[in-house]
């Protein structure tokens, strides 16, 4: 089973109805038992990185979080998700996870497109992600493909995580992590074939890395 963490910071539905669709089990949970039992973690966000830091230590899941990646359980984090995992946030000024060393800054809206025009912030729609390490999150899957994204943020991690990149306006990271411990800014579980193919891929690696033990 996937453990989805339920930490009141929106989007678990959404992404509950893609592994349904997959016929992955899942549970959306914030019991610390479940989730530790889980063969992996899906750590989904949307909104302010502050409101959902400030859920996560209220309710102790920042706790359960970093006792599963010390036990080596795969974890994905989305949007939110994955700027949090970083040590910090422009956004409310806010000190996160630091799970994976970085910080996450606002797009600047003087920035051009790929036609010279100035960009719009958010960042909203489809694009590309284009791979630039092995990852098993990515099998299958083509620098042709593209993904949904929806933030006024994005990650920058230290380059030794850096994955994949996306072009907006800037070169930025929209994954980084290593394996077993990913991070993806945009919306798999809203990205049609290919996200529904990348959370196969995180699914099939948890089950393996379950089996292994």
């Amino acid at each position: 089973m996937l453990a989805i963490l339920e930490y009141k910071a929106g989007n678990q539905t959404s992404v509950k109805r893609a592994l349904d669709h997959l016929g992955i089990p899942n549970k959306i949970t914030a019991n610390p038992d479940e989730v530790l039992a889980a063969h992996g973690i899906i750590f989904p966000g949307v909104g302010a990185a502050g409101q959902a830091m400030e859920e996560l230590l209220a309710s102790g899941l920042e706790s359960v979080l970093r006792t599963a990646i010390e036990q080596g359980k795969p974890l994905l984090g989305i949007c939110v998700g994955c700027q949090i995992m970083l040590d910090y946030s422009q956004e409310g000024n806010t000190k996160t996870l630091g799970i994976i060393p970085g910080q996450c800054n606002l797009f600047n809206d003087e920035w051009k497109d790929m036609n010279g025009e100035p960009i719009r912030v958010p960042h909203m729609g489809w694009n590309k992600v284009i791979q630039h390490k092995p990852c098993e999150l990515l099998k299958g899957i083509s620098d042709e493909d593209e993904f949904y994204f929806v933030h006024s943020y994005f990650p920058e991690p230290h380059p030794d995580y850096v994955i994949a990149t996306t072009q907006y306006g800037y070169e930025f990271c929209s994954i980084h992590g290593g394996s077993g411990l990913w991070a993806v800014q945009f919306h798999p579980e809203k990205s049609g074939r290919a996200g529904l193919r990348l959370m196969k891929n995180f699914y099939n690696y948890c089950e393996e890395a379950a089996n292994a033990k």
